[in-house]
């Protein structure tokens, strides 16, 4: 029996979220040089099949969402080296991503 996400998505477009900040001994898909980082949720995709979990051989069930965040490139790297309306945009799954 395949599992459906609970609930509605935590988060919406617009949303100030900041990345959860962890060093697991294990894959994971969230790139240390943006954990602790604060952006903005672009868009929501839907719920897949958490990668984490079935890159050691799990289902990756239940389905968690993955957002589409946006941060601004001066407060990833060295402040003022980027232009202001630069963005760096990544996927991350909502484990990864707490309320700012």
């Amino acid at each position: 029996m395949v599992e459906e996400p609970t609930g509605q998505a935590r988060f919406k477009p617009g949303d100030r979220v900041r990345v959860r900040v962890d060093d697991p001994p294990r894959h994971i898909r969230t790139p240390a040089y943006i954990q602790g980082k604060i952006g903005r949720i672009e868009a929501v995709h839907g719920a897949f099949r958490n990668p984490e979990l079935r890159a050691h051989g799990g289902s990756g069930l239940p389905k968690p969402f993955l957002y589409l965040v946006g941060f601004d490139l001066n407060s990833v790297w060295v402040p003022g080296d980027a232009p202001p309306q630069d963005k760096l945009f990544i996927d991350l799954y909502e484990h990864w991503l707490e309320s700012a």
